[in-house]
């Protein structure tokens, strides 16, 4: 359980260390302090500790030392705050969040801004509720922002459940909630949708951050629209004029490395080469794959990429901590290494390549060298957060069929490696026997979309184009966002079928067929998002799905990422759901045939 105590309670025993009248719990002796308000680098620096915060730092602590002081010796190494990602989905890593916490503690991330749309689109605020709870019962931060957009646009998608103003301004009241998640209806905003706009308006009376989600290129009015209806932040963009105009209305650029977005190398030109102000940047990784986690890292991945880009290693530490800390209102307990705050310190040896060598979270050393030094027992989520896939019968082949009386030109799904946006285009298919074939020539692949949540038995049939399937395979998941349907891409419909009902069968997850075997399985039991198994076991299997993928023909950086976004009718241009083919552009259903 957190013990993580309010500052309030705390403050005279802090001001009794610091002048030296009782001891401190813990001293870190002869650190390089890591200033983030300053910008300064300062040798030969001690930190006291006491009741998880910081009550002295300064070039000598020794007035703080009792019999029962623990004393760390940082031999010189830097002092840097604990790293703390502003906006994520721990379902992208598959796990639970005890075991992402798990993953990513020995990765210096003391501190993480959830937003747990994915399991509200299942479960609703119910959902929600559970992941709330499991989050206070950890040692380090996590933050809940209440998802604001479930369905993420209404009349495009049927999600498993609902959320509207007055759940947001029931979740506004608990006490791990720091705002608003990223507002996705951002034609609801501009365009003043009653329900969207009183959703803003709970998260404004309770005085807390709303986070934005502009996937447009139009810089326009619509943006200006955007801008003016509340939303803080937004880590949508993915060119260096997208970071420049989110600043210079007031909002914060987050600049996001996960698994699959790589949009931090052209937005951080805004401050190398344009020179603004960085204390308005701030890093995240929004979605990271468990098999990230386990073999690459979490915000010290992030750290290190920013820092390649050309910025100073403190102005990228800034971007990882304080900028964070300001910016959610949290400044006097996180992000920084000073008195009144929490005792989350990062040890490292070197800025630039940032090995992550001690952790200390609320005062206590929780990893040392990659290891995880305490104990986190597993969260035991209800059987109402289980067997949420249902369909509504066993599924054939025939449920994938197209049909068309003679060759026909057809809207398809365009994958764009490393980015969430696709391309909205065209190919002409072949007829053989009144249904629509594949060509195997041009890269196209059949996608379908299953409701899973009423087992209505609605499925839309589709195309996708990208993943480079040569061989007759199928790949099925029930991590669809942001909905959550599930989805199932293929070169061969009995493969399709077969992979949709192994799904059906043990209550979700990621499974891939080849030849009509079975050659990867990834079980999500719960809300078909997340396993309960540690972070290192899964991420196993999901190397081996990669394997499964690349056998299939298919050598995408992270296409499960890729696939499991090709549902998420937020993002430009083309994507598919249970309603239809979506023109994200227009807002509007499409008719899969062109013309």
């Amino acid at each position: 359980m957190s013990t993580r105590r309010p500052g309030y309670e705390v403050t005279r025993t802090l001001v009794d260390v610091a002048m030296g009248r009782v001891p401190a719990n813990m001293v870190i002796q002869n650190g390089r302090w890591v200033n983030v308000h300053s910008g300064e680098i300062l040798p030969h620096t001690d930190v006291a500790i006491v009741d998880g915060r910081i009550a002295f730092v300064g070039q000598n602590a020794q007035h703080t030392v009792g019999d029962f002081t623990q004393i760390i010796d940082a031999d010189d190494r830097y002092l840097v705050p604990g790293l703390s990602d502003a906006h994520m989905h721990v379902e992208s890593g598959m796990v639970t969040v005890t075991e992402f916490a798990r993953a990513v503690i020995p990765h210096g991330t003391t501190s993480m801004f959830i937003d747990p749309h994915e399991i509200a689109n299942v479960l609703g605020i119910d959902g929600v509720r559970l992941m709330h709870d499991e989050a206070a019962t950890l040692p380090i931060n996590v933050y809940v922002q209440m998802p604001s957009c479930v369905p993420s646009a209404p009349g495009l998608e049927t999600p498993g459940a609902s959320i509207g103003p007055a759940e947001v301004a029931e979740a506004m009241k608990w006490p791990g909630i720091i705002g608003l998640g990223e507002v996705m209806n951002f034609p609801g905003v501009y365009y003043n949708d009653i329900k969207m706009h009183a959703e803003l308006a709970e998260t404004m009376k309770a005085g807390k951050v709303i986070g934005g989600h502009y996937a447009s290129l139009d810089l326009g009015l619509p943006f200006h629209g955007y801008v003016a209806g509340g939303p803080a932040d937004d880590h949508e963009g993915t060119r260096k004029e997208d970071s420049i105009a989110r600043v210079r209305q007031g909002m914060k650029a987050m600049l996001r490395l996960g698994s699959a977005w790589y949009d931090v190398a052209s937005q951080v030109k805004a401050i190398t080469e344009n020179g603004l102000d960085s204390r308005n940047f701030i890093l995240c990784t929004d979605d990271s794959h468990s098999g990230t986690l386990v073999r690459e890292g979490h915000m010290n991945r992030v750290l290190r990429h920013a820092i390649a880009q050309g910025l100073r290693p403190i102005t990228a530490i800034q971007m990882a901590t304080l900028n964070t800390a300001e910016h959610f209102g949290l400044e006097k307990d996180i992000g920084s290494i000073t008195p009144g705050r929490y005792a989350d310190i990062v040890i490292t040896s070197d800025l630039p390549t940032f090995p992550v060598e001690l952790v200390i979270a609320a005062g206590k050393v929780v990893a040392e060298n990659g290891m995880l030094l305490i104990q986190l027992p597993p969260y035991p989520y209800p059987r109402l957060a289980k067997d949420t896939v249902r369909l509504a019968k066993v599924l054939t082949t025939a449920e994938f069929d197209i049909l068309s009386p003679e060759p026909v030109e057809v809207r398809v799904i365009g994958v764009i490696e490393n980015q969430a946006p696709t391309r909205a285009e065209t190919r002409v298919l072949p007829v053989r026997d009144g249904i629509l074939q594949l060509d195997p020539r041009q890269d196209i692949a059949h996608l379908a979309l299953i409701e899973r949540h009423k087992g209505t038995g609605e499925i839309v049939n589709g195309f996708v184009s990208g993943f480079g399937f040569s061989e007759p395979c199928a790949v099925a998941s029930t991590v669809a966002h942001d909905s959550h349907h599930m989805i199932v891409a293929g070169t061969s419909k009995n493969n399709m079928a077969a992979a949709a009902n192994r799904l059906g069968e043990i209550g979700g997850g990621v499974v891939v067929y080849k030849d009509g075997e079975e050659i990867a399985l990834v079980k999500l039991p719960i809300a078909g998002l997340m396993s309960n198994e540690r972070a290192e076991i899964v991420a196993a299997e999901a190397e081996r799905m990669v394997e499964a993928f690349q056998e299939c023909g298919c050598h995408l950086n992270n296409a499960f990422m890729q696939l499991s976004l090709l549902a998420l009718v937020v993002i430009p241009e083309l994507r598919i759901s249970d309603l239809g083919i979506v023109d994200v552009a227009k807002f509007e259903t499409v008719p899969l045939f062109v013309g």
